[in-house]
């Protein structure tokens, strides 16, 4: 029987291991232009949008339209080296495939644009159980701002109360906490002590349930 209960999932770091497709994307775009993007850089970005990313790394002089196009410059990069170099994270189908199970609503929540989001979902074969996307096509504000997982919520047609986070970024923490959302946070890319505002923090998806989900909202 269905639940009130929504699980709203970043993506990169948490279904998937995406960090080398995207870091291979942003350094092949700053061959291009003639201006390299350190790993320093990326690994501190990484999970922020683009529109947030490409003024740190470029200067925030840019004009909006060429942000946009390099912006769009870097997915399709990504998308053409995702297919290869992808991993889905331990746990994370089988999680999906209980919670859906047990009549959980599943959203995606990413700063990532929706043709990435839906690359990686048939990439894992689970697109069929999400009934909501919020994705990075759709926000004006970048994590930490809580408006992606507001728009999830909305479609999931739950008060944020309802909705459980998972997220692997500090960024992402801190807005599923602004969205009013119960967080998990899971130590794929950063240690504990960075996800420390999280209400929950496992080290894999593999330690999670439908249980765990419903307990964690009451």
């Amino acid at each position: 029987m269905p639940d009130s209960t929504g699980v709203i999932f970043d993506m990169d770091g948490v279904l998937v291991d995406s960090t080398e497709a995207h870091f291979v994307a942003w350094s092949r775009l700053g061959e291009r232009i003639g201006t390299p993007c350190p790993r320093e850089l990326f690994d501190r970005t990484f999970g922020m949008h683009n529109n947030q990313i490409i003024p740190i790394w470029l200067g925030d002089d840019l004009p909006p339209e060429r942000v946009a196009e390099l912006s769009s410059e870097k997915e399709a990069i990504y998308r053409e080296e995702a297919a290869s170099l992808l991993e889905p994270l331990p746990g994370a189908v089988a999680l999906i495939e209980s919670l859906s199970r047990a009549g959980t609503r599943l959203a995606v929540g990413s700063s990532g644009p929706a043709a990435n989001v839906r690359l990686v979902l048939g990439i894992l074969g689970v697109s069929d159980h999400f009934t909501a996307l919020s994705t990075g096509d759709e926000v004006t504000h970048g994590k930490p701002d809580p408006e992606v997982f507001l728009i999830a919520s909305r479609k999931l047609e739950l008060p944020p109360a309802r909705c459980i986070v998972i997220e692997d970024a500090p960024q992402g923490v801190e807005a599923g906490i602004r969205a009013g959302c119960r967080v998990i946070a899971v130590t794929s890319t950063r240690p504990a002590a960075d996800l420390s505002g999280a209400h929950r923090i496992v080290e894999s998806l593999e330690e999670l349930d439908a249980g765990a989900m419903r307990s964690l909202v009451g």
